[in-house]
C-alpha cells in the first residue's frame, strides 16, 4: 500500500477526524465563518472543519441573517461533532463563570450583561450572576447626562480587567461600539457614492451647517444645502437627535479620513419660481440682509436683489447704514430671470413709475369723458370736483353783472315828483347855499 493511500485511510478513521476537528479551534477563540443554513432555531456555520458549527438564531436578536452571510463569532464549546459558537458569552441565558470571564478577557470575546444599578462613577452590571463594573464614560460613545435610562437594559460588553479570580471585573461597552463603528464605516464607504441617498441622525449644529451620523461616518450639510428657501440658521431645519434623509454630494479621502458632503435641498421638491409683480407696480418691501453689491429685500412676490446703483445713494454713502435690516421701503421690478426666477428691484425708479402711472390714469379718464374739455373739467375729474366748483363760480356771477343794464325804465320816476316833495338842496362848491345842482341835459339822475 502506498504511503499516500495509508495517510488517506488514517484520516478517514473517526478518531483522526475527531482530532482534526478539535485541533484547530479552542474555546474562546474568535473565528469567521459562512452561514450555510437556518433550521430549528439554529444557524449552521462553515468554519473550515469537517463538521459545521452551530449558533442559536436568538443570538442575532433583530439582526437579519441569511445563507451566505459572513459572521464573526466566538467558540463557546469546541466539540468534534460540531463546535458551538456564540456572538457574546452569556447571551441567551448561557452560564458564565469566572473562568469564562477570564477567557473572554484574554481573547476579547464580548459578554452579555444587564445593567442592574447606577453606582458611584458608573454602573453595576450583572453577567449571568457575576457582578461587574462599567465606568460611566464607557457605557456609550457620547457624554451621558441621564445614566438612569440604561438601568434594566441588556447590552454587550468587552472585559477590560479581570482580577482577584473574578471578584474585580471591569467591562466596557464603548470599545465594542468603536469597533462596530469602524466596521460600519468601512462597509459604508465601499457603497457610498455621489447621488446616493442616506439616512442619519443629527449630531450637532453650528453656524456653518449640520453634522449627521450616517452609520459610522459623519456627514456635513452646509447651511446653503439645508433648504431651497432662505433660512436664518440650521436650527430652523433640524434639531439634535432628529433623523434626516439626505443626498450625497461628494465623498473625498483626506488627511483626517473620509469627508462626506450631504444635501437636504437636493431631495426637496423644486419650487415654482415666483412670477414677480408687474413692472409698473410699486411694491412694499423690507430689507432682510446685506450683500456686497446691494440689498436683499423681501416682498409679497418673493425675495430679490436691489443693486447698489438702484438705491439712489449719494456718492460715498454706505448702503448698509442707509438701509439697515428691517427698514421698510418701496421698490419696483426691474428684471426677472426666466430660468431661475430671481428678481431684481429698484428704489431709484419708483418716482418715475409713479409719474407714468399718474399720466396714464389722467389720459384714461379724459378718454372716458369723450373729449379733453376745459382745464377745469379735467382738474375736477382728477381732484374730486374741487376745481369744477371753482370753474362754475364765474358762470354764476355773469347774470349779476348784467343787472345794471335793466335800470333805464326806472329813470322816469324822478320826473313825476309832486310839489309836496321838493328836492333836497345839496351844497355845491362854488355855488350859492341851498342851490340844487341839476344834471346835464339828456342825462337822467339815478336813485
Amino acid at each position: 500500500m502506498a504511503t499516500d493511500d495509508f495517510a488517506s485511510l488514517f484520516e478517514s478513521t473517526p478518531g483522526a477526524s475527531r482530532q482534526r476537528q478539535t485541533a484547530h479551534v479552542t474555546a474562546g477563540q474568535r473565528i469567521e465563518g459562512t452561514v450555510l443554513g437556518i433550521s430549528a432555531g439554529l444557524v449552521s456555520v462553515d468554519i473550515g472543519g469537517s463538521a459545521d458549527a452551530t449558533i442559536e438564531l436568538i443570538e442575532f436578536d433583530q439582526k437579519v441573517v441569511k445563507v451566505g452571510d459572513r459572521i464573526v463569532a466566538t467558540v463557546a464549546e469546541a466539540r468534534w461533532e460540531g463546535s458551538r459558537l456564540t456572538l457574546s458569552l452569556g447571551r441567551g441565558g448561557g452560564a458564565v463563570s469566572a473562568d469564562v470571564l477570564r477567557l473572554a478577557s484574554e481573547s476579547g470575546t464580548p459578554v452579555t450583561g444587564t445593567v442592574s444599578a447606577v453606582v458611584k462613577g458608573g454602573f453595576s452590571v450583572d453577567i449571568a450572576g457575576v457582578r461587574a463594573f462599567c465606568p460611566i464614560s464607557q457605557i456609550d460613545l457620547t457624554y451621558v447626562t441621564t445614566p438612569e435610562v440604561y438601568v434594566g437594559q441588556t447590552l454587550d460588553f468587552r472585559v477590560v480587567e479581570f482580577k482577584e479570580g473574578g471578584r474585580n471585573v471591569v467591562v466596557s461597552r464603548r470599545k465594542l461600539l468603536d469597533e462596530q463603528r469602524k466596521a460600519d464605516r468601512v462597509a459604508l464607504a465601499q457603497n457610498l457614492h455621489p447621488g446616493s441617498v442616506v439616512t442619519g441622525t443629527v449630531q450637532s449644529l453650528n453656524k456653518h451647517g449640520i453634522i449627521v451620523d450616517i452609520g459610522g461616518l459623519d456627514g456635513f450639510i452646509h447651511v446653503s444645502e439645508l433648504s431651497r428657501s432662505r433660512v436664518s440658521g440650521p436650527e430652523d431645519v433640524a434639531q439634535i437627535g432628529e433623523t434626516v434623509t439626505a443626498q450625497v454630494l461628494s465623498v473625498e479621502q483626506g488627511e483626517r479620513g473620509l469627508s462626506v458632503r450631504l444635501s437636504l435641498k437636493a431631495l426637496a421638491p423644486a419650487a415654482t419660481p415666483p412670477a414677480g409683480p408687474p413692472p409698473d407696480q410699486v411694491v412694499a418691501a423690507e430689507v432682510v440682509r446685506h450683500v456686497g453689491n446691494g440689498l436683499i429685500v423681501a416682498t409679497a412676490h418673493g425675495e430679490g436683489l436691489v443693486p447698489t446703483r438702484e438705491l439712489a445713494l449719494p456718492p460715498g454713502a454706505d448702503h448698509r447704514r442707509t438701509y439697515p435690516v428691517g427698514r421698510k421701503l418701496d421698490v419696483v421690478l426691474v428684471h426677472r430671470d426666466a430660468s431661475s426666477g430671481r428678481l431684481r428691484f429698484s428704489v431709484d425708479r419708483v418716482e418715475d413709475v409713479v409719474e407714468r402711472n399718474n399720466f396714464r390714469d389722467f389720459g384714461q379718464q379724459a378718454q372716458k369723458a369723450g373729449s379733453l374739455g376745459s382745464l377745469g373739467e379735467l382738474m375736477a375729474a382728477k381732484f374730486g370736483g374741487i376745481a369744477q366748483q371753482a370753474a362754475a363760480a364765474p358762470r354764476a356771477a355773469a347774470p349779476l353783472a348784467a343787472a345794471p343794464l335793466a335800470a333805464p325804465p326806472l329813470a322816469a320816476a324822478p320826473a313825476a315828483q309832486t310839489p309836496h316833495a321838493p328836492a333836497k338842496a345839496t351844497p355845491q362848491a362854488g355855488g350859492a347855499p341851498g342851490a340844487i345842482k341839476q344834471p346835464p341835459h339828456g342825462v337822467t339822475r339815478r336813485r
